[in-house]
């Protein structure tokens, strides 16, 4: 007996069958509301369609914030270096500035467990990468995130090794020109000074 798929790309596919199938055998299939199911299909690829438009002008606008705190960061630096001479004599004046004195280092904690990794398909070969970041208090800060994938061969079997195929430095990542019309398997860790995070949860994807 068929099972329901439970990956976007394969109910959209089915969807797309089931109406096809409709319109062609219609008479085979009296009961079947395909002006229904033509419209909620409609409005899933609308909804698809602005979401995509919507996670583009984000990487874009992520894109110019990044920028503009790299450079707010080098202003900082400078400027607080030039104080730092200019108290060379009594540094605790840095708290005027919320600087002070600098600190012995410690030991950082590796992040939290990164959480709901979500992908969404983009386009042939494409696709976008969404997750949430550790629940405070289960880690220190991830200043990175490491993307892993593994595949599953042809006909089936054991699925390959985990290997890393990019990084991220927000909890979203674009991914193009990955493999087509194979099984796989996504999932992201977080990683500091510390170390690295246990993986998040795995997301399957055929694209």
């Amino acid at each position: 007996m068929a099972h329901f798929p439970e990956i976007e790309v394969d109910v959209s596919a089915l969807a797309s069958s089931m109406m096809t199938g409709y319109g062609v055998h219609a008479t085979d299939f009296p009961s079947a509301d395909v002006a229904g199911l033509t419209t909620e299909y409609s409005f899933y690829m609308a909804a698809r369609d602005a979401h995509a438009e919507a996670t583009a002008a984000a990487h874009e606008a992520t894109e110019a914030k990044n920028a503009a705190l790299d450079s707010l960061e080098l202003k900082m630096r400078g400027e607080l270096k030039k104080s730092e001479a200019d108290t060379a004599s009594d540094p605790e004046k840095l708290e005027y500035i919320g600087w002070g004195s600098r600190v012995t280092p410690t030991h950082a904690l590796p992040p939290g467990q990164p959480r709901n990794l979500d992908p969404v398909i983009q386009g042939p070969g494409t696709l976008f990468l969404d997750w949430k970041s550790a629940p405070r208090g289960s880690g220190g800060s991830a200043r990175s995130y490491i993307i892993e994938r593994r595949e599953e061969p042809s006909g089936g079997g054991e699925f390959s090794e985990w290997t890393q195929i990019g990084v991220a430095i927000e909890s979203e990542a674009t991914l193009t020109n990955q493999p087509r019309g194979v099984q796989m398997e996504y999932r992201v860790k977080g990683i500091n000074k510390g170390g690295e995070s246990p993986a998040s949860n795995v997301a399957p994807v055929v694209l």
